[in-house]
């Protein structure tokens, strides 16, 4: 059966279908009637929905249910109950972010379905309908047979209407989220992590994800045959279930971003707009800002986190670090090392870190006030090794040292395999965790509450994916959970001229990413070094979205090159509005952001290992005004497999009228700041 497009006067109403009269269908649209929904019940009672866009079919008929350790599943001898309608239009500012003013405008379709026999459980599912995508969600009210929700598996589906080019990364194995994508017919996806990006055809974009991920395990997708995909959620530490919960509850959102650009997904706020608005408050003290560390030398292995003659963390090498951000205008300086722990086996041993004791070498008060009295802050670090309940045993004391010293933020990390975290049980037992089940979901968040209570940021690393949640905490600044830089210090192999121009389309969907870009050594540890141009990695600022930037090389290398490296001080972590101006998933994309609070805007463009060229016009800039273009561009010369150093520095005129020529070399890139007159 077609979905049915509602009139808006309709989708307006308040109106519920009478249980008696039982439909076998509900259906709405999005306000501009560009995304439709269709829920309907099989002879059986078996649900499953379908979604349209701009009249075409994106989604066929989709199963819906849920398969549970201690009932029969929820999956058939259903029938529709109830139907609600309800509409929704704001505009709310993010206090950072890739744009100030966000839009969350759509129409909501409430299905309460109920069984037609036995104890008679009913459940709804939610459906919000913008017209950028589509999120929904199931919720359960506390009824006689539904007190706890013991969930082994969602039989939620995705099944696409048409083949497609998907671009994904494994689920379930060890190196957790730090994987090179695939790039294949989602015929040939197998187990894949969200988000997943699709193109069709004819070129309508796809991206699958979840939003607002609370008290629940992270959604991985199984193709089960053709083109359908399964939610399978992540393993919980229960051999009855992943997931187990009380009444009432509801499911994070499933999440369909849809559009015929690329760029669509990109600018698309439908993750965010899923989110609860904020929940801390007053969020002043949560300041975006560019940093250096004592990081990258430990990864070309200089210097080392453990103690010994090659430390890192020293109270010479800190101040050093300190000294180089006042004079250059950077906000802050991470330092990982400083804590005892690291000797010996860190990577199994997370018990050995102590969060509140320096190695001898390092005073973390001393150093704090030296970098305050400068106009610089120390960004703290708590490498765990996943071993998340020794963490939490130390976690109130730790945040009250940063507070009591003034350290705003911290970087946290989970190295462990994949399925070796450590958590608690319900009898207080220590037991081994997926990075993304429940228990790990529940932990981050409170990470992420304890450290608002002191007003600290959060910037995880090895984490639980983004699907959010930084709306509702916006002390949540950033996070890893990809492949980063670093695999370009010591990977082998490490990252192609392709991987960022992918991460763009893929995991940034999800939001923002602490890449650490900004590396002028291109000779390094892995065998074919930094695969890219110097204009390339000025161009990352620009075009991986982060709200903390890390100028992450040598400060040797910059102080040598103070061309370049003008643009990274220049740049800026906060931005007014965001435009992807082109862009094709793996290949290029050309993304141009305007400062908050200010008039300049910054470009940056990026390639794969193809040479392009690509005409931009600058019709983002404010009309009748001139600008001041500083570009950062590719020599003649440049290539990610040698001159790669080979960059051009120039300036000209232009207009909101003009367009540009940008010549990209393999593995190359652009930037420009364009500054108003």
């Amino acid at each position: 059966m077609p979905i049915r497009r509602l009139p808006l006067l309709l989708l307006l109403s308040a109106a519920s279908a009478a249980a008696q009269d039982a439909p076998a269908t509900a259906a709405a649209c999005s306000p501009g009637n560009v995304v439709c929904v269709e829920l309907g019940l099989d002879g059986d009672g078996r649900p499953s929905y379908r979604v349209q866009r701009a009249g075409r079919q994106v989604l066929a008929p989709s199963r819906l249910g849920m398969i549970l350790a201690d009932a029969p599943k929820l999956e058939r001898n259903l029938a529709i109950a109830d139907v609600r309608r309800a509409t929704f239009d704001e505009t709310w500012e993010q206090p950072w972010g890739e744009r100030r003013e966000v839009r969350n405008h759509y129409n909501e379709l409430t299905v309460t379905l109920r069984e037609k026999s036995g104890p008679g459980r009913e459940f709804d599912v939610v459906f919000r309908l913008h017209d950028d995508g589509l999120g929904f969600r199931y919720a359960f009210d506390r009824q006689p047979a539904l007190e706890r929700l013991e969930i082994v598996e969602e039989l939620t589906e995705f099944h696409l209407a048409e083949d497609a080019t998907a671009w994904w990364i494994p689920a379930f194995e060890w190196n957790r989220a730090e994987y090179l994508y695939h790039a294949t017919p989602l015929r040939e996806v197998g187990d894949a992590q969200t988000p997943i990006t699709l193109r069709m055809d004819d070129g309508l974009h796809v991206s699958i994800h979840e939003a607002a991920l609370v008290d629940y395990a992270g959604m991985n997708l199984t193709r089960v045959e053709g083109r359908r995909l399964k939610a399978a959620l992540t393993p919980g530490t229960s051999t009855r279930a992943n997931v187990s919960v009380a009444t009432p509850f509801r499911t994070p959102w499933r999440t369909l971003q849809l559009g015929m650009r690329a760029g669509d997904l990109v600018e698309s706020p439908l993750i965010l707009n899923l989110n609860e608005p904020n929940r801390l408050g007053d969020v002043s003290w949560v300041k975006p800002m560019k940093y250096v560390g004592v990081w990258w030398e430990m990864h070309m292995d200089l210097k080392s986190w453990a103690s010994g003659p090659k430390h890192g963390a020293t109270n010479e090498n800190v101040r050093r670090h300190i000294d180089f951000a006042a004079r250059h205008g950077f906000g802050g300086v991470l330092v990982e090392g400083w804590n005892v722990g690291w000797d010996g086996d860190w990577f199994g041993n997370g018990e050995a870190f102590r969060f509140t004791r320096s190695y001898p070498d390092f005073d973390l008060e001393a150093l704090s006030a030296y970098a305050r009295e400068r106009g610089v802050v120390l960004i703290g670090h708590h490498e765990t090794s996943g071993h998340a309940a020794h963490y939490e045993s130390q976690m109130d004391a730790a945040f009250d040292l940063y507070r009591r010293v003034g350290v705003p933020a911290v970087k946290t990390g989970y190295v462990a395999d994949a399925g070796q975290a450590k958590v608690r049980d319900a009898d207080g037992n220590l037991v081994f965790a997926w990075h993304e089940g429940q228990d790990m979901v529940n932990h981050h968040l409170r990470v992420v509450e304890a450290a608002a209570r002191r007003r600290i940021a959060v910037n995880p690393h090895e984490p639980v994916k983004d699907t959010g949640l930084r709306r509702t905490y916006p002390n949540w600044l950033t996070r890893e959970g990809a492949r980063g830089m670093e695999y370009s210090a010591w990977g082998d192999p490490g990252n192609p001229p392709g991987h960022e121009p992918t991460l763009v389309f893929t995991r940034l969907l999800a939001g923002p990413m602490d890449y650490t870009p900004g590396i002028f050594g291109m000779e390094t540890r892995a065998p074919g070094g930094v695969e890219t141009t110097w204009a390339k990695q000025l161009a990352l600022y620009v075009v991986i979205y982060s709200p903390l930037q890390m100028a992450a090389d040598l400060l040797d290398n910059y102080e040598r090159n103070p061309g370049p490296f003008q643009f990274i001080k220049d740049v800026p972590v906060d931005w007014e509005a965001t435009r992807v101006l082109n862009g094709e998933v793996g290949e290029y994309v050309t993304i141009a952001r305007r400062e908050r609070g200010g008039d300049d805007w910054y470009l940056g463009a990026v390639t794969d290992a193809q040479p392009r060229t690509l005409e931009v016009a600058l019709n983002f800039l404010e009309p009748g005004r001139r600008y001041t273009a500083q570009v950062y561009r590719d020599g003649d010369r440049a290539d990610y497999r040698g001159n790669r150093e080979d960059i051009v520095i120039e300036a000209r005129e232009v207009t909101s009228v003009d367009t540009l020529t940008l010549r990209l070399a393999p593995g190359g890139g652009q930037a420009i700041r364009f500054v108003a007159q």
